[in-house]
């Protein structure tokens, strides 16, 4: 049993729903696939696996329905939502890098897949979506801790870096607008630096314990020199994937219609700071060699989650804890890392 269906024992008391996930091979959708699978629900998943993989349902192989299509296909979107009670859409394409260098790609899949995730519920008359939007949606905010009031904004049409916070801003108004008459609850929900094990390869936590974990190999020195990009000292607030899961439970469960919701924690930490905890994790001292900042990445990230604690959310995972079990994983998974992060790009081409 798996720390995410351990905490599925006691089911929910409410109805059981069909629901369709999109994106439900990635990370995230995958741990929310599981969750409610193991709380009783009835699970359709459409994805065609250019970011997810199959091998992360496993668990669940034979209980939920697997629909292999693109986002875009809006006639295999429309035929996804038939019979179903509730949407949640999170396919989208993620990883930092891809912003940057596909940013076409990255619109293309976020504007057209909401258009059909909307198109597709109210053709077959689904009354409830909730919809994964980002942290990005607000860029710099005025106020950290950051609340669900802050103003979206795009500081630069220029950097590609944006193309993701503008898709996830679309969607964001899409679901707001279009949930006003043909929705009896629409949801957002904004989740802030999710990590856990098999979170991919493009992201700060897996990066930096691959270096270190090669760095720390090549010496028997007991401090290290690990290059960063960056100061270090920029920080964001992060949230193990199980509470994450949880948070997000709460928010299908008791969230209100046209309800905007952070899922995160408020401990924000130093990049550094993560960097000396995973150099611990392998007996090291890490010492920072600071790098170029990529650009347009804000300096500080935390989000304000009052409303979530409103609902009785409580992350139950420390950083620490959290971190063993994410580096433990990509220690013994090194091997699946791509040889060439760009050549892996290549598959998203339609």
């Amino acid at each position: 049993m798996t720390f995410l269906e351990k905490r599925s024992i006691k089911k929910m008391k409410k109805k059981m729903k069909k629901y369709l996930i999109t994106g439900g091979s990635g990370f995230i959708g995958s741990a929310i696939v599981k969750k409610l699978v193991w709380n009783g629900h009835n699970v359709r998943v459409l994805d065609n696996n250019l970011r997810g993989a199959s091998e992360r349902l496993k668990e669940v192989a034979g209980k939920i329905e697997l629909v292999q299509a693109d986002i875009r296909d809006a006639a295999a979107v429309q035929k996804a939502c038939k019979g179903v009670d509730s949407v949640i859409h999170l396919a989208y394409l993620q990883g930092t890098q891809f912003f940057y260098t596909k940013p076409e790609l990255v619109l293309d899949i976020g504007v057209k897949g909401m258009i059909n995730v909307i198109g597709g519920c109210i053709k077959e008359n689904v009354k409830e979506i909730a919809v994964a939007s980002s942290s990005e949606v607000y860029n710099m905010p005025p106020k950290i801790p950051t609340d669900e009031t802050a103003p979206l904004m795009i500081p630069d049409p220029l950097n590609p870096r944006y193309s993701y916070s503008a898709g996830k801003i679309i969607s964001e108004i899409m679901t707001i607008n279009y949930g006003r008459k043909n929705f009896d609850r629409a949801l957002v929900f904004r989740p802030h630096n999710v990590y856990g094990p098999d979170m991919g390869w493009e992201h700060v936590i897996p990066q930096l314990v691959l270096k270190i974990r090669k760095i720390a190999a090549a010496t028997a020195e007991n401090k290290i020199k690990v290059p960063i990009q960056g100061t270090g000292k920029e920080t964001r607030a992060f949230i193990f994937i199980e509470d994450f899961v949880d948070g997000l439970m709460l928010v299908l469960e008791k969230g209100e219609h046209l309800g905007i919701y952070h899922i995160g924690t408020m401990e924000e930490m130093p990049i550094a700071a993560v960097a000396k905890e995973i150099g611990n994790y392998f007996g090291r001292q890490v010492e920072i060699v600071p790098g170029e900042a990529a650009k347009g990445s804000p300096a500080r990230r935390c989000p304000d989650t009052t409303k979530l604690k409103k609902l009785g959310f409580k992350p139950k995972t420390p950083f620490r804890e959290g971190l063993r079990i994410t580096a433990k994983w990509y220690g013994q998974n090194s091997e699946k890392q791509p040889k060439i992060s760009q050549n892996r790009g290549k598959l998203y081409e339609k």
